[in-house]
């Protein structure tokens, strides 16, 4: 099998060095790719969001799977134009990846399948903000309609800044309640109509330690969660996961590729977060260094309408930690063009996923503002903590910053292996 991955960031590293590990690949392509993709894998160089250029693509290197990585391109209708081809597609079609696209979709989607969620309101003026704010209270939690990288939320109990939020993102917006309780991401694989659950993760969004500072695309993630309540994946699955793909079937626009539900577990059970129409950014790391069934293989059969026909999926016995390593200013106006070193001084169990960089004269620079991410695995959380710790100590870019907090509290309390 030979595939091609869509995208140039961590998500797209870790899937190259998940693919790559299938015995059923025989070679993997990332395009464009990063600094990272590009030791692993042939890279190609090609517009993400051209939905011609990557069919054709495809078509000329004989691809057998073709994984869309990013969010952008599914929204944009890639995964359609790849298929249209007669090419396999892991990844959502520009109308099935609206879930991801428009907070307001989404919504409207969970509603119809009776799926747990945040009251809301949709918002087209500063009024209507100002009257939903109002309504619901501190904490105050405004959303980007559209796609906004992660960092389109806020959560403030300021009132003035959650409305200076809602009139920067220039359009409509999403005012919810506040949801109280734990976030836990949980990634599920479909084709439409089977689903399946991976292992649920958690991610680190706000910029410093203790969650505070802004929202970003996420700065760690570690899994398992040993704290989760018993039986959340098969609870998830049944409230959460399938009711949307069924509703989205329903709708003529069925959901086929990558599902992620961000959950809040609250006092008043399970609610959704958000939707994603891809694998997310850092939480791939640590469950994709979990997972020992092959990936390709399972891909593919979402991708060609067989996962029913897929064996369970086998973990490893190990906890996985990842750390985001962020250029100087990220998230508000990150510094490119610094070279990273110490990259050859990761040892294992730990090592180092790409995401903004790139090579310039045999040298790889920040060209992004998440630069990286030292991902590790041990027997115990505190174990891959430590090592995914003490190689994100080897790794030297000017001016950068990372948490120094991703996954402490459930190491200290004592959390096992998987």
């Amino acid at each position: 099998m030979k595939a091609l991955v869509i995208g140039t960031g961590a998500r797209e590293h870790a899937l190259v060095l998940a693919l790559s590990a299938d015995p059923e690949v025989d070679a993997v392509v990332c395009a464009p790719g990063n600094a990272g993709t590009a030791v692993v894998a042939d890279t190609r160089d090609v517009d993400p969001l051209d939905g011609e250029a990557v069919a054709q693509l495809a078509v000329d290197l004989g691809a057998d799977l073709v994984v869309v990585g990013p969010e952008a391109p599914l929204v944009a209708g890639v995964a359609d134009a790849v298929r249209a081809r007669g090419v396999a597609c892991f990844g959502p079609s520009r109308e099935a990846a609206r879930l991801e696209g428009s907070k307001a979709f989404a919504k409207e989607v969970m509603a119809a399948a009776g799926v747990p969620t945040a009251m809301s309101r949709l918002c087209d003026t500063a009024e209507e903000v100002a009257e939903a704010l109002d309504a619901f209270g501190a904490p105050y939690v405004v959303k980007d309609d559209g796609l906004a990288a992660g960092k389109g939320v806020v959560v403030t109990d300021d009132r003035d800044e959650a409305l200076a939020h809602a009139a920067a993102c220039g359009g409509r917006v999403v005012v919810e309640e506040f949801l109280d309780g734990p976030e836990v991401s949980l990634f599920a694989v479909t084709d439409g109509s089977y689903v399946l659950p991976l292992q649920p993760a958690q991610d680190s969004k706000r910029a410093l330690d203790g969650d505070r500072g802004p929202n970003t695309g996420g700065m760690g993630a570690y899994s398992p969660l040993p704290w989760a309540p018993r039986g959340l994946v098969e609870e998830v699955l049944e409230r959460v996961l399938q009711p949307t793909v069924d509703e989205m079937a329903r709708r003529g626009t069925p959901f086929q590729g990558l599902l992620y539900a961000g959950l809040a577990l609250t006092s008043r059970g399970v609610r959704v977060v958000e939707f994603n129409a891809r694998f997310g950014d850092p939480e791939t790391q640590v469950v994709l260094a979990r997972l020992r069934s092959p990936l390709g293989q399972l891909l593919r059969a979402a991708a060609i309408g067989r996962l029913a026909d897929q064996e369970p999926l086998r973990w490893r016995d190990e906890a996985a930690v990842t750390v985001v390593v962020a250029a100087e200013g990220y998230p508000a106006a990150p510094r490119t063009g610094d070279v990273v070193e110490g990259l050859g001084d990761v040892e294992p169990p730990a090592y180092v996923v790409h995401a903004g960089t790139g090579l310039v004269d045999g040298e790889v620079v920040s060209a992004g503002g998440r630069v990286l991410s030292v991902t590790a695995t041990g027997p115990t959380l505190a174990a891959a903590r430590e090592a995914a710790y003490a190689g994100v100590a080897r790794v030297h870019l000017p001016g950068s910053h990372h948490r120094t907090d991703i996954a402490a509290a459930a190491a200290a309390a004592g959390a096992g292996s998987a």
